[in-house]
């Protein structure tokens, strides 16, 4: 668990991992200064979750690397162990001890980097320059701290037995959460549609999958029964106005991660999504609540197991 006395900070990215490390504050009873980033969505989450009670201490937005807060401070938590950016400043300033929290479905990816089961690099992402020049410095750097007992990595992700047996080989401890301080401090939440919410996803803005068919994909599911429409955070204005467009879409606007907001669900929810974490995350998040989340062809209910559609 490292030195209580070692000054700790959260560099967080995305939404999703300030609510790791709201987690991590809360399983170690420790109050965490927060170096975020830039963005109303990273402004109005970390507002929330401070509303929330979050064991978070002063907070500190930037743009770029947070240099003078990572050097004051010997124990960071970071949500994006692939990012150009914590490999510049991992090199230069060297951590005494790393918390990797998780960034979405990467959480698997960066484990198996570690590993050498996996290349050091986001999946489908074709690395250059300064970026791919870094990887043999930062990755010396966290096996080095990794050999001596002071890197973990703080998830909501199954590992699986191998995967957690190999991290173990080369020193790094997996410490698992189920959200238990994010349903704690839940608010309630009802959604207009009988139950059914749809998540909205970046995969057209990514290019990953043409507009036309994600607007069939929501048109179809709408028309079996109205649907909450959660937009995602990075998804066009454009995208959601057509969306709104569709007979039977409600548009619940908001800034939060879903794992926040349907924390505090008053009744069984029928979730649809893409595949992406939340597939993951939110069997965990509304464990208990009778709700099934459907994603392609498979449905998951929040006690952990899939049924075919």
């Amino acid at each position: 668990m490292g030195s209580p006395t070692m000054s700790v900070l959260a560099w967080a990215e995305s939404p999703l991992q300030l609510v790791g490390a709201a987690e991590w504050a809360a399983a170690h009873g420790r109050r965490v200064p927060l170096a975020g980033r830039l963005t109303a969505q990273m402004s109005s989450t970390a507002d929330e979750l401070v509303e929330r009670g979050a064991m978070f201490g002063p907070s500190e937005p930037y743009l770029g690397i947070p240099w003078n807060l990572l050097a004051t401070h010997r124990h960071w938590l970071v949500g994006d162990g692939f990012s150009g950016q914590f490999r510049l400043a991992a090199s230069i300033l060297r951590p005494r001890r790393i918390t990797f929290l998780d960034d979405g479905a990467n959480a698997i990816a960066f484990a198996d980097a570690l590993t050498g089961r996996g290349p050091y690099s986001r999946p489908g992402v074709v690395e250059r320059g300064m970026t791919r020049r870094l990887v043999p410095f930062a990755i010396e750097q966290v096996l080095g701290r990794a050999l001596a007992g002071d890197v973990e990595i703080f998830t909501a992700f199954d590992f699986g037995e191998r995967r957690s047996a190999d991290l173990a080989d080369i020193g790094v401890r997996v410490e698992r959460h189920r959200f238990e301080w994010t349903r704690r401090t839940a608010r309630p939440f009802t959604p207009v549609t009988d139950g059914r919410v749809l998540l909205g996803s970046a995969r057209p803005v990514d290019g990953r999958m043409p507009l036309a068919e994600y607007l069939d994909w929501v048109r179809r599911e709408a028309s079996l029964a109205p649907v909450t429409y959660l937009p995602h955070r990075r998804e066009s204005a454009a995208q959601t106005a057509a969306v709104s467009a569709i007979p039977g879409v409600h548009v619940w606007t908001q800034s939060l991660p879903a794992e926040l907001i349907l924390a505090g669900a008053t009744e069984p929810l029928e979730i649809l999504t893409l595949p992406s974490s939340t597939t993951t995350t939110l069997p965990l998040v509304l464990q208990g609540t009778g709700s099934v989340i459907r994603s392609g062809r498979s449905e998951i209910d929040t006690e952990g197991w899939s049924v075919t559609a």
